[in-house]
């Protein structure tokens, strides 16, 4: 018999490989624009459609799923999602027109916030009140080492053999971690009093919109750094485009120490954990615009502004929080017991 912690290891390796995947899928494009568009006959300009369209299908996805799918057990969400990814992915593989492909991009984007959300919630829910931004953080964890391993792997294959094993490669690992949550992921029993309409009003109370705007702008600065980093180093700092792979590694380096970071510090004092890293993300973005100047200062803040990550833990605990209170009310105002102190669901 496993213990408690061999449980918890086994469905946070699980958990994590899908982060992993969903990570690996959605940067890898990036180093593969040339390929795409020889193959497909487009300018590589027009590749960036298909990048829009990945984006636009997480948007979409997250909201609608989470609400259509709201009565269903969680563990059966999580493999549905990932055999969705798994086939948008392979699917994606074998489009032999650009439109198709971008097509295709949108549908591998659906599950991916929806994903997270699931995942988060599971792995939080397994593990006492004052340890769950740390679980959230092993869920996010995929992610990050997909930026420094993942992408830069399949990126590396992609060229080698081909743009499409790189997402042939991504839908294999989508299938594993469907295989994996339902070897080690539990049964959760499923809320019966949720709805689609409940769920989609959560989209309008303040707290959640206070939450989705500091994502918003904390990540979207992360993000513009990392989309326009090597044009920015090699054209303004004088950079040799064969140090890519490791300006992407020191990235990836850093994501992961903000991660671990980040959770640690919100299993503390999550309010002031969120405001302290909201300035050091504002600190070090401005500090990439004076420090780009230079090679070596340039990439030593490209590692630091990947620290950035350290928002995601403490901003999905948030979340996290104004989703059990919502229940805990409900639960309160119907005479039950609180499900925080309780530590369920």
């Amino acid at each position: 018999m496993l213990s408690d912690s061999g449980r918890l290891l086994r469905l946070s390796l699980a958990l994590a490989l899908g982060g992993f995947g969903i990570g690996s899928g959605e940067f890898v494009i990036m180093g593969l624009m040339q390929r795409v568009a020889t193959d497909l006959q487009v300018p590589v300009a027009d590749v960036g459609y298909a990048i829009s369209s990945y984006a636009l299908g997480v948007v979409v996805g997250a909201p609608l799923i989470s609400a259509l799918a709201a009565r269903l057990p969680r563990r059966g969400l999580l493999i549905a999602l990932m055999l969705m990814f798994a086939v948008g992915n392979m699917a994606s593989a074998l489009a032999t027109d650009f439109w198709a492909f971008v097509g295709l991009r949108f549908l591998a984007g659906l599950p991916h916030g929806a994903y997270f959300g699931v995942a988060a919630l599971v792995a939080a829910s397994a593990v006492p009140y004052h340890m769950r931004a740390r679980a959230v953080a092993r869920v996010m964890s995929g992610l990050t080492i997909a930026i420094l391993v993942g992408a830069p792997l399949a990126t590396w294959a992609g060229n080698l053999f081909g743009w499409e094993i790189a997402f042939i490669g991504v839908g294999v690992i989508a299938l594993c971690t469907a295989a994996l949550i339902r070897l080690w992921v539990p049964v959760q029993t499923p809320d019966p009093n949720a709805s689609p309409r409940r769920e989609l009003s959560a989209l309008v109370k303040q707290r959640v919109l206070f939450t989705l705007g500091v994502a918003s702008i904390g990540f979207g600065g992360m993000f513009s750094v990392f989309s326009y980093v090597m044009p920015t180093l090699t054209e303004q700092a004088g950079m040799a485009e064969s140090w890519g792979p490791m300006v992407l590694m020191i990235f990836g380096i850093g994501t992961i120490i903000g991660n671990f970071a980040g959770a640690r510090a919100a299993d503390g004092n999550l309010l002031r954990a969120i405001a302290l890293i909201l300035i050091w993300c504002a600190l070090i973005q401005i500090g990439f615009y004076f420090a780009a100047n230079w090679a070596l200062t340039g990439i030593l803040f490209v590692g630091l502004v990947g620290t950035s990550m350290a928002l995601g833990p403490a901003l999905a605990m948030g979340g996290l929080l104004i989703f059990l209170a919502g229940r805990s009310l409900e639960k309160r105002n119907a005479g039950t017991a609180n499900p925080i102190s309780a530590g369920t669901d």
